[in-house]
């Protein structure tokens, strides 16, 4: 029997369009995953991933880089791979290395692994929490690469553009 709660995505289904997003090339499409059960997936990995960050902001702030980098780096990367329940890993791969993004996309995976770096060769908060911010700047601006005219509103907004 289907769920009648405010959060069921089947029903909702016949609003959402049938797009490349969630009928391409999934990572999980050979599994016979329904778009429900590949949303379900995303969410899951964001929220993961988001709660692996949020612990790892809160250890480090308590002393233990080491724990700090696992948590955060990993937390990061599980929210990105989480993509690939709506895309698939080799569409998310192609989009990430466009033009439009690449900057965004190698200054991201370089702050995650020189995160590491930092936390385990240097031993510095300093180079963490900078990288860190980094990191969410880089995440930011790739983000908003996917939605039209939003890095255009940003520049104007702060005076570049």
């Amino acid at each position: 029997m289907a769920s009648k709660g405010w959060f069921n995505l089947e029903s909702a289904g016949a609003a959402i369009p049938e797009t490349q997003y969630f009928e391409g090339d999934s990572a999980f499409k050979f599994l016979g995953l329904s778009r429900t059960t590949r949303l379900y997936g995303f969410l899951g990995c964001l929220a993961i991933g988001f709660t692996l960050s949020l612990l790892g902001s809160i250890v480090l702030f308590l002393g233990d880089i080491a724990i700090f980098a696992v948590l955060y780096g990993f937390g990061t990367l599980i929210s990105l791979i989480g993509t690939g329940f709506l895309i698939g890993f080799f569409s998310q791969l192609k989009l990430m290395f466009k033009p439009v993004r690449v900057v965004a996309t190698i200054i991201l995976l370089a702050s995650i692994g020189l995160i590491f770096v930092g936390a385990f060769t240097i031993h510095s908060e300093i180079l963490c929490l900078i990288l860190v911010l980094v990191e969410y700047l880089a995440y930011t601006w790739y983000s908003l690469s996917y939605v039209p005219y939003a890095r255009t509103a940003v520049k104007k907004f702060i005076g570049f553009g």
